[in-house]
């Protein structure tokens, strides 16, 4: 028998879990791009991202970030160790496709936008949809 107090967790476990799935789709593709950044080649990444040969020192940097936001969007909140962090790591996601968006219109490379498009619409959930579970204010 379904009572009244179980049709609202219904929900929360709907989203708990696509908040688990866009967390883990991040997490993959930006450590899937700081290996791109720090762990190849230079010449092996260039030919996915040319710009990487243009700018090495801003590969390298953005492949720390990556590496960063990669594990900052899912280690806190899966390690139950400050998951706020988790929301602060969707924050700069947004921060840093914002930015990367800016500058493949600079280049060119309007082809790369649909993936920061589909990254920043990952983040922005996880940080709605995080930030909607959390406590207002801390526990004492």
């Amino acid at each position: 028998m379904i009572t009244d107090t179980l049709v609202p967790a219904q929900p929360r476990r709907l989203l708990g879990a696509f908040l688990w799935l866009a967390q883990s789709a991040l997490a993959f593709f930006l450590l899937w791009g700081a290996y791109m950044k720090l762990g190849m080649p230079l010449e092996q990444a260039a030919k996915m991202a040319p710009w990487v040969a243009a700018r090495p020192s801003l590969a390298a940097f953005t492949g720390v970030v990556d590496l960063l936001g990669g594990l900052g969007i899912v280690l806190p909140a899966l390690l139950r160790i400050q998951p706020r962090l988790s929301v602060l790591a969707a924050a700069g996601i947004i921060v840093l496709q914002m930015l990367a968006m800016g500058f493949h219109l600079m280049r060119g490379e309007a082809l790369v936008l649909p993936m920061n498009l589909m990254l920043l619409a990952l983040a922005a959930f996880v940080l709605w949809g995080r930030t909607r579970a959390l406590p207002l204010s801390p526990a004492r």
